[in-house]
């Protein structure tokens, strides 16, 4: 009938109304793996989720190729980090969580050892390889603790630049007056610690070569005119925190390189098979 009813432009509007009432009227709703995949599909999330699995295809051929394995000791240390993590802190809290996740004990050992699997991997592959990296990229890992305040008008930015400087004006008053966002406008601009790579070039150039603290000169991008005050230069140092990131950002990388040589195909529509633009490479690192 629902049918009918988009299709049919003579249908009365009160058997649209009673159409959908009884849809919604029902007390339960019964939900299987179609309904669910045919949500996944209508809310475009296929190709993110077909990105996970291909990952973890890509872990495990990895692995198994180079004879990486999780030991019973490894898997159980894994296991209660992960709980401690999710603060899943007695076997109800736990049981409550696997429920809600529709995962059996067996699930949860498979993503354990999948998640242990994929750590071992990246340690493999690239553990060696971290410091050397981080001294040749250092400088893309500096940050910078600034303030900003993006305007339209050039001639107001000026004007505004040339009374920061003069102390006519303190940067916290222009952000109030001048930032509509309003957590931004209450914190003065105040843009955090922000890493190299996050600005925009004919920013990042100014800013890391500013003498803190010190206001810059009226920057024009797509954007619009930035006034930007530098409060302090960041210089990266190599502790576990960015050593994670640069694992991270390595690993990141070769995936990309293995989903790019291989064509991947799904089979989620019954006898139409369709081939996707991902691969899964064999290549060797």
């Amino acid at each position: 009938m629902l049918h009918s009813i988009l299709f049919n432009s003579q249908i009365n509007i009160e058997d649209v109304k009673v159409a959908f009432s009884c849809r919604v009227m029902s007390k339960e709703i019964d939900l299987s793996r179609q309904d669910i995949l045919n949500y996944l599909k209508l809310s475009c999330q296929i190709p993110n989720i077909l990105e996970g699995v291909i990952t973890c295809k890509i872990i495990e051929l990895k692995a198994a190729e180079i004879g990486i394995t999780v030991t019973t000791e490894e898997l159980q240390q894994a296991a209660d980090d992960f709980r401690l993590t999710h603060q899943l802190f007695n076997v109800e809290a736990t049981r409550s969580w696997l429920q809600r996740h529709h995962l059996s004990l067996d699930d949860f050992e498979s993503l354990i050892y999948t998640n242990m699997l994929s750590r071992k991997l990246v340690e493999h592959l690239f553990g060696d390889r971290v410091e050397s990296f981080f001294y040749e990229h250092q400088l893309d890992y500096a940050g910078v603790a600034m303030y900003e305040v993006v305007l339209d008008d050039e001639d107001l930015a000026m004007e505004l630049f040339c009374a920061l400087q003069e102390g006519e004006i303190s940067f916290h008053e222009v952000a109030r007056q001048y930032i509509t966002q309003p957590s931004l406008r209450r914190s003065g601009g105040y843009r955090g610690i922000v890493s190299r790579r996050e600005l925009k070039s004919e920013i990042s150039a100014a800013v890391f070569a500013a003498t803190p603290p010190q206001f810059l000169k009226p920057i024009i991008t797509s954007q619009g005119v930035h006034l930007i005050l530098v409060e302090e230069i960041i210089h990266p140092q190599l502790d576990e925190e960015l050593r994670k990131q640069i694992l991270s950002d390595l690993f990141s990388d070769w995936l990309k390189q293995q989903m790019a040589e291989v064509q991947v195909v799904t089979n989620l529509d019954a006898n139409i098979p369709k081939k996707l633009p991902l691969t899964v490479s064999q290549q060797r690192v």
